[in-house]
């Protein structure tokens, strides 16, 4: 294996990216479209959930209970009904996704028996937001119910304060906001990684079959080590490059904390750019058409990566025959240590299961993809 045939090789494939425009736009503008559209479209946060209201009573009880909804931030308060009719009617259109309903003895019984009760009425269509919506509203109502308690026994000379015997102090770590965007946003780099990297390295060979240059490639004295070496390099300089555009705009477009080292990201993207490039060029061995191969590319790295990996779905909650599967999805062991680099500060030492896999993975991939091409016509 000589050096000389393999910088020509990446030379000539630098080249070829220069004058290709939509290698160019894959590499350059890719990246960007897809951390700006999932970063801002993907969010797992509640907040702000229209709510419809129907005060049948009235009372200063029910509007404090009504104006708790309207202060927290889950929940706005959009419109106001006088008929029960109109709040399913509300319901139905999608006015609105909660409707909460207080009864006309909503005081009274809360006078005479110290309890009372309201209806919530939830859209279901969406169960995840819909379970959301009832715990926060509980909440909401549970807060209330303490108040009320606090001030009945004030007015009968009960003292106020109350021992509780056990209670619970929560310290939220690593995302301290409980934001979503910052669960999200690292899998995202995995994602626009993979594809940019597949989708590019996908078209390195099956280019020279459409264009009738491979009769060349194949005269000339260059290995098949070479020549993938050769045609990866760029593609490999171009990811790295991508992944700094990546990780600038989670760090200061999206404010995603980074409490890890770069030397450890750069190092594991490094791992995983050897997967996704390796899987490219062996489907453009495989597949001798471009669009074919394209095609191939974005199937076997989006499906995968973004059901399997744990960037959209928990993977702990998942069938266990899936999380099985999962292993096999290299996109798996790069979305763990994106989100442990970023949020939690992990070191090499605290990464050495899932970068031993991505060795083991890049070991196998450069090793199939090397002895996939073969110097002849047929």
């Amino acid at each position: 294996m000589r050096l000389r045939r393999i910088k020509a090789i990446a030379v000539k494939e630098t080249l070829q990216i220069r004058r290709d425009p939509i290698s160019l736009l894959i590499a350059l503008l890719m990246p960007f479209m897809q951390m700006t559209l999932l970063g801002y479209g993907v969010s797992l946060d509640v907040k702000h959930l229209p709510v419809c209201v129907f005060d049948r009573e009235a009372s200063q009880n029910s509007q404090a209970l009504l104006k708790r909804f309207q202060a927290s931030e889950y929940f706005t308060i959009v419109e106001g009904f006088d008929d029960y009719r109109e709040v399913t009617t509300a319901l139905d259109r999608g006015t609105c996704r909660i409707a909460i309903v207080v009864p006309q003895d909503f005081s009274e019984r809360l006078s005479d028996t110290g309890s009372s009760a309201v209806q919530a009425l939830v859209d279901a269509t969406d169960t995840n937001t819909a379970n959301v919506a009832i715990g926060y509203a509980q909440a909401v109502v549970s807060g209330f119910s303490a108040s009320v308690e606090l001030f009945v026994e004030s007015l009968n000379g009960n003292p106020v304060a109350r021992l509780q015997p056990v209670a619970a102090q929560s310290r939220v770590w690593f995302n301290e906001d409980l934001e979503s965007r910052n669960f999200i946003i690292p899998g995202v780099v995995a994602l626009v990684m993979a594809l940019v990297g597949a989708e590019l390295t996908s078209l390195t060979i099956s280019r020279e079959w459409e264009r009738g240059t491979m009769e060349l490639l194949i005269s000339t004295p260059v290995t098949p080590m070479e020549l993938m070496l050769g045609k990866l390099l760029p593609y490999f300089a171009v990811g790295m490059f991508d992944a700094g555009l990546c990780l600038g705009l989670a760090i200061f477009w999206f404010d995603v904390p980074f409490r890890g080292t770069l030397g450890t990201l750069f190092f594991t993207t490094s791992l995983f750019l050897i997967v996704v490039l390796g899987i490219g060029y062996l489907i453009s061995t495989a597949i001798r058409s471009q669009v074919g191969a394209a095609q191939i590319g974005l199937l076997v790295t989006l499906l995968p990566c973004t059901l399997l990996s744990g960037f959209a779905f928990p993977i702990d909650q998942m069938p266990p025959a899936v999380q099985g599967v999962t292993y096999l999805v290299f996109a798996r062991y790069y979305v763990t240590c994106l989100r442990a680099i970023f949020l939690k500060g992990a070191g090499l030492v605290d990464l050495a299961a899932p970068i031993l896999a991505m060795i083991l993975y890049a070991g196998i991939v450069a090793f199939l993809a090397a002895r996939a091409f073969r110097k002849r016509l047929d």
